[in-house]
């Protein structure tokens, strides 16, 4: 079954436009996390004092700003590491309202860490356990063939 309305030029000049979108929005994600990280430097530097809740927020933000790399290196995101991120953002929520919490809400981010840190070591297992050949450019999947 072929489909009559498909045409390259137009599929090829979509996934250039696609692209753009998606490397423009890349910059801006590093941007802004740049932008946040020197905020928060600069709101340590005014403070005279640098807190772990400070330290795990500019850990977030290199996360993130890895994150971006690694898609840009690859062109693939890694699952693994938004839940890094969202294991240590939860951990900072942990240690910045800790007084203010109800012991049903601390036991509860708790156990959400524990369960994204138990997804994390099930997909690094399936990756060892189930490796998955990585298709080069310009080979076809199907038949092997460039």
């Amino acid at each position: 079954m072929t489909n009559r309305f498909y045409h390259p030029k137009m599929a090829s000049a979509g996934a250039r436009l696609l692209s753009y979108v998606e490397l423009i929005g890349l910059t801006v994600i590093s941007v802004a996390t740049l932008v946040a990280g020197g905020q928060e430097i600069a709101e340590m530097i005014a403070a005279r004092q640098v807190t772990l809740a400070d330290l795990l927020l500019l850990f977030i933000y290199l996360e993130v700003l890895s994150m971006v790399a690694v898609y840009l290196e690859s062109g693939a995101l890694p699952v693994r590491m938004p839940l890094y991120i969202a294991m240590v953002a939860l951990a900072r929520h942990l240690i910045l309202d800790l007084k203010g919490l109800p012991e049903w809400q601390i036991i509860a981010i708790a156990s959400a860490v524990l369960i994204l840190a138990g997804a994390v070591l099930l997909i690094r297992y399936g990756h060892v356990r189930f490796p998955y050949e990585v298709p080069r450019e310009g080979v076809s999947r199907e038949r092997g063939e460039s």
